[in-house]
């Protein structure tokens, strides 16, 4: 079916009354998503600065409310709204697949996470134009395809595709009604501009070169900003932390990083990771090989955020290449 680009912002319309909209914009001067006020909707962007995961896993979540009187009262926040998330690209939607992987499965159920993820559907939009940073067709991605949204839309001059991908998103693609029409859209082919040696025996190489030399030569460029892990889709660590206000407060957690020191220093002083070389090396490894090894893919979704934004322009592609290079 198809969605004439005209028809687009009444599409959206049809369904806000039962649904919030999240689409890309501008806020505080920088492009994420946001909820949509019904106006203007810009379908320039490709990756937004910031990524959507914070829909899923907030920058700052509260967790329980207590009181402490006579009897100590625990309440879990169970807020859970129902959302549509509208224009979130192949490669975000492949770091929600991770991030579903993390807090949904191997025995164990992040609640919080749940909930939302339960409340919230993904309509993708395929890329016909990749930024200039992205990669993720060297990851095993297709940058016009995510098979695991609830519709993608495929993007020709006037019109969209409508593919509905799941039941949920059968039943929105219903909303549309009158809207679509028969036809499909032809497009060509999309490649990144940008690639890297990422192949299938890396995760495993990668895993006999801890004590490696490379990781001097990237731990001396990092200045240890941080920046990497909160532009990054798929990055999850997070602190716990309570609000005492007398006998009532709040637990709550809100994310931190890997790169800082501060994650890894145990109560007595002692850090297993030292030094900006540790740290680095941690990270690489968790995005390329550790979650392979549990989960059986990369972590890293080549949304080329990160090569973006650093401002020490360490390159993850570069690195991946410098790796394939290596002989042991």
């Amino acid at each position: 079916m198809k969605l004439l680009k005209k028809d687009l912002k009444e599409a959206l319309r049809l369904i806000s009354d039962d649904f919030e909209l999240l689409l890309p914009g501008e806020g505080s001067g920088v492009s994420r998503f946001a909820l949509w006020d019904g106006g203007d909707i810009d379908l320039s962007y490709g990756n937004t600065q910031l990524p959507p995961k914070d829909i899923l896993f907030p920058h700052t979540e509260k967790m329980y409310s207590f009181k402490c009187a006579t009897d100590v009262e625990v309440t879990e926040e169970a807020e859970a709204k129902s959302r549509i998330v509208f224009g979130i690209r192949p490669c975000d939607m492949r770091a929600i697949e991770c991030m579903d992987k993390v807090f949904l499965e191997k025995g164990f159920t992040d609640s919080f996470y749940s909930r939302k993820r339960e409340h919230t559907l993904f309509i993708a939009m395929g890329c016909t134009n990749p930024c200039r940073t992205c990669f993720c067709d060297s990851m095993g991605l297709t940058p016009g395809d995510a098979p695991a949204a609830d519709i993608l839309l495929v993007e020709s001059d006037d019109s969209f595709e409508v593919k509905a991908q799941t039941q949920r998103g059968k039943e929105i693609a219903e909303c549309f009604g009158r809207l679509l029409t028969d036809g499909k859209v032809q497009v060509s082919k999309v490649s990144c501009a940008l690639k890297t040696k990422m192949s299938d025996d890396l995760p495993e190489k990668l895993s006999g070169m801890f004590e490696h030399p490379i990781w001097d030569e990237v731990g001396r460029a990092c200045i240890g900003c941080a920046t990497c892990t909160y532009v990054c889709p798929t990055c999850y660590c997070f602190d716990i932390s309570l609000d005492n206000h007398g006998s009532e407060g709040v637990s709550f957690r809100c994310w931190d990083s890997c790169m800082f020191s501060d994650y890894t220093r145990m109560a007595g002083g002692h850090n297993p990771r030292p030094t900006k070389k540790e740290r680095v090396r941690n990270r690489y490894m968790h995005k390329l090989s550790y979650f392979n090894e549990r989960y059986g893919s990369a972590l890293c979704v080549g949304c080329g955020r990160c090569v973006e934004k650093c401002p020490a322009n360490l390159d993850i592609t570069e690195f991946i290449d410098k790796v394939a290079e290596v002989r042991l």
